[in-house]
């Protein structure tokens, strides 16, 4: 260890660390976004998504504002919903105020947030239960009662799936809450990929898909999106409620039987599947669906936006800052380790940065899991790079910190964002007598930086735009 000095050095690089986590966190704050996002010029409403983000008529790209005259429409409603809601629907109240006629807010159990004009609806996350099925019904309800004369402002952010569960109902009969979770439950076991159990869970559902447009249909709406999904591909957050779905019943199906497990999920299923493959049900809408026609999609914050604003804060700094992209994915304790290749290049030869340097990069790892320990994807990837670190040359180990956190502010489910991993906390946990490769193994990352104090803990930040990682060197 360097003494005195080297631990003040470890020190301010965590709190530059923290700081530069905490700017990006700030920057897709949802009722920040949403006031950034909307103006009102008389009774022009004005749409204009931050730089850095995305916008779709139905799903495809078209510009990058809208503009609507709400003296034209009788009602202005929200339907809002995911784990943001309530913070996104005070940024619609507090730009529209008394021109906002109603809505409701869907959000996570503990997420809630007061509303003026908004009913506040709590559900369960991430497994829904019977209130997140009240939730979808409360939101369809009003949906289907929307006019020609109405505009919808759908507030869509992570953890909407799950607070915002409808099974499919009609005439010739439906699915219950428990068939749906038994057939993911299949799917998850049986190594179908994410983009094949989406497929399903859109069939399965009266609002994804695209089928909460069609309920608001003839209204127009415009959807903003805070997204949590790697991409920001429009169908896969939340599972796309107001974007066309180009699979079909077939499709879905089909996954069931490639997979086996037609016979493992409730009969209930593949009799829904069955009857609307065999033309008997209408399918989720498709892109050129006329449900569409008054329909636009904005991405308004995004883990790019959150990392951009993390570069800004680290130049500011005095830090030469080089953004990485928001597409890491994988395991994360592999991942972990080319973190700690770029890191140890930056300070070995000043590239892909010079000294002082940050590298900035995001995106959602996993974890498989082998123990049972009590940790999170964050946690683990700065664990592993503890590890790494304590095998990397002594010359250019002490200048790297290394933080890895959820913008959410929980990582899996513990108490932390994420955590720190330096030399500095590498000889706290050898003079503690801790076994990083023991911890490790077990999947035990909160207990052992609980230990040492690595923990990064900001509480639930009230947003979700999956995770950020960076490398300072000094």
């Amino acid at each position: 260890m360097e003494g005195r000095e080297g631990m003040e050095r470890h020190a301010a690089l965590r709190a530059d660390a923290e700081a530069i986590f905490r700017a990006a966190v700030a920057k897709v704050d949802p009722r920040a976004l949403i006031r950034s996002t909307l103006s009102l010029d008389g009774s022009r409403l004005v749409i204009r998504p931050p730089d850095g983000t995305t916008a779709g008529a139905g799903g495809a790209d078209a510009g990058a504002e809208a503009v609507y005259d709400l003296d034209g429409f009788e009602r202005v409603l929200v339907l809002a919903f995911g784990k943001a809601a309530c913070r996104m629907a005070l940024g619609v109240e507090d730009v529209l105020g008394g021109r906002l006629s109603g809505g409701v807010a869907a959000v996570k159990k503990g997420f809630a947030e007061p509303l003026e004009r908004v009913r506040v609806m709590e559900a369960a996350h991430p497994v829904p239960d019977e209130s997140s099925v009240d939730a979808a019904r409360a939101v369809l309800k009003l949906a289907r009662e929307a006019g020609p004369k109405d505009l919808a402002l759908v507030l869509v952010s992570g953890g909407g799936s799950a607070v915002l569960s409808a099974p499919w109902s009609d005439l010739l009969g439906g699915i219950t809450l428990a068939d749906k979770q038994a057939t993911t439950r299949e799917l998850l076991a049986c190594g179908a990929d994410i983009r094949e159990i989406n497929t399903v869970r859109r069939h399965l559902s009266s609002v994804k898909g695209g089928r909460l447009a069609a309920a608001l249909s003839p209204a127009s709406s415009v959807t903003l999106i805070l997204s949590d999904v790697i991409g920001d591909e429009l169908s896969s957050i939340a599972s796309g409620p107001t974007v066309p779905d180009a699979s079909t019943w077939q499709d879905a199906l089909g996954i069931l039987e490639r997979y086996r497990i037609i016979g493992k999920v409730p009969p209930a299923v593949p009799a829904l599947l069955r009857n609307g493959a065999g033309g008997m049900l209408a399918d989720t809408p498709k892109p050129g669906d006329p449900v569409f026609e008054k329909v636009r999609n904005f991405v308004i914050g995004s883990n790019r936006v959150a990392a951009l604003a993390a570069v800004e804060e680290a130049r500011a700094r005095g830090y030469e800052s080089l953004y990485l992209g928001s597409r890491f994915e994988g395991e994360a304790r592999e991942l972990a380790r080319a973190w700690l290749g770029m890191g140890i290049e930056a300070a070995s030869r000043g590239a892909p940065v010079g000294a002082p340097g940050c590298i900035i990069g995001g995106g959602e790892t996993t974890v498989t899991i082998r123990g049972e320990g009590l940790g999170g994807r964050n946690q683990e990837a700065a664990l592993a790079f503890l590890i790494g670190l304590s095998e990397s040359p002594a010359e250019w180990a002490p200048r790297l910190c290394f933080l890895s956190a959820g913008t959410d502010g929980n990582d899996g489910p513990t108490d932390a964002a994420g955590a720190f991993a330096d030399l500095e906390l590498l000889s706290r946990a050898r003079e503690a007598g801790l076994d990083p490769r023991a911890y490790l193994e077990r999947n035990d990352s909160w207990h052992f930086f609980d230990r040492i104090g690595g923990l990064l803990r900001t509480g639930p930040t009230g947003t979700n735009v999956c995770d950020l990682q960076l490398v300072l060197v000094r």
